[in-house]
């Protein structure tokens, strides 16, 4: 599924795509399959995937093999020459064919798909586990951006308010006292984005951590799309990579277990060997062996592979029972935090859009000298506030609806 060869590929594409969009400003932007897709080449699984991939392959040709184990050719020669020279000669030549023992074949065949399945499924279940990592340092990047750059208007607003009372001090209008507080605030306004820069900083290393690349600043914030949500946690079983992961690895375990019944004890090999000979003064003489070694069992060694099969599927059933109740309460929680997102991202519009507007009634009121520089200070921070609920609502409902696809084992898109 993912050769050597292939990931070195893809993650070239991505860097190339990555290097490109921050190359060129707006171009595009590091979305979060982006960040999945280059975090998940660099996993151990990932890399070791296509080698547990052969292995199993190799396993189900074993099983299609018409011999138990490879075939053994014997060879042997008798003389007289060390101790004399009379003339007796024997040359063997043999084969040895280790047999199946009955149901061995078939069983060591379903073994083998059982281990293949488990390989492909734990490696989907290993791509959700980084998933998971990936969205909780991706929208952390996000929000601690979306701060950084609000931080930035609020400096900009700031200072133009500084400028313009200075400006008023000046011509007489306003107190020193007011270009004070002004000055104050502007101050405020730097140590805030300086606190945010520092915080965007920090998120990016961590999502470089992850990646491999320092995420772009192009573009708006990549979501996903809205996943339905199963009505029952049954429907959850065939598609749910961690459940599948474990009832896959109970499936082998299973099959294991049936193949050590079936290996009670060692493989049978027919023995087939042509034997040319001759005594001291005659001609050589051809014959033919036919034999049968029949290993005796050993009914400890056959207990311990059992049941140490056994224990390992009752181990991964459990498990799995374990994880759909976890999930259940996961994909309940997650759709309650995404329905409240939704309602605060709409408040937050709403509030955002008042306070917006008030700030202009004051800013307007404040230039004709209807208010004093208190009361617009306090509308700038109130607009300011607003404006920031009303931007990390929007991407903490994108968060949500990320978590709500996480709970049911989707990967991002």
């Amino acid at each position: 599924m993912y050769p050597s060869t292939r990931s070195r590929w893809l993650r070239c594409a991505l860097l190339a795509l990555l290097s490109g969009s921050q190359a060129h400003a707006g171009e595009t932007s590091f979305t979060l399959q982006q960040a999945f897709e280059l975090a998940w080449q660099q996993q151990p699984e990932a890399q070791a995937l296509a080698s547990h991939q052969a292995a199993a392959q190799a396993g189900s040709e074993i099983a299609r093999s018409w011999s138990a184990e490879p075939l053994a050719l014997e060879l042997s020669s008798e003389g007289d020459q060390l101790n004399g020279n009379d003339g007796m000669r024997e040359h063997s030549l043999g084969l040895a064919i280790p047999l199946w023992l009955p149901g061995e074949r078939r069983r060591a065949g379903a073994f083998a798909d059982a281990q293949s399945r488990a390989v492909d499924s734990q490696a989907v279940a290993a791509q959700l586990r980084t998933a998971a990592q990936v969205r909780d340092s991706y929208w952390a990047w996000q929000r601690a951006r979306e701060e950084r750059r609000l931080g930035e208007e609020r400096l900009a607003h700031a200072r133009l308010l500084a400028a313009d009372v200075a400006r008023r001090f000046q011509a007489g209008e306003l107190a020193r006292v007011d270009q004070h507080q002004a000055d104050a605030a502007l101050a405020q306004a730097e140590s805030e984005q300086a606190r945010s820069r520092s915080a965007e900083a920090l998120a990016s290393q961590r999502l470089y951590g992850l990646t491999g690349v320092t995420p772009s600043d192009n573009g708006d914030a990549s979501g996903e799309a809205l996943p339905s949500v199963p009505s029952e946690l049954a429907s959850l079983d065939g598609r749910h990579p961690q459940i599948r992961a474990l009832l896959d690895r109970a499936e082998a375990a299973r099959r294991a277990a049936e193949l050590s019944r079936a290996q009670r004890q060692g493989n049978p090999e027919l023995t087939l060997a042509t034997t040319r000979s001759r005594d001291p003064g005659e001609a050589y003489d051809q014959s033919i062996t036919v034999g049968l070694r029949v290993p005796l069992g050993s009914p400890s060694r056959t207990r311990l592979r059992q049941s140490s099969a056994e224990a390992q599927a009752i181990e991964a059933e459990a498990q799995a029972r374990l994880e759909r109740q976890r999930l259940h309460g996961e994909i309940a929680l997650a759709r309650l935090q995404l329905d409240a997102a939704r309602v605060q991202a709409d408040a937050a519009q709403r509030r955002s859009r008042l306070a917006g507007e008030a700030r202009g009634f004051m800013d307007k009121a404040f230039r004709l000298g209807e208010i004093d520089l208190p009361t617009r200070l306090l509308a700038e921070r109130d607009a300011d506030d607003a404006r920031r609920q009303h931007a990390l609502a929007r991407l903490d409902q994108a968060a949500a609806v990320s978590a709500l696809r996480q709970a049911l084992g989707l990967l991002p898109e």
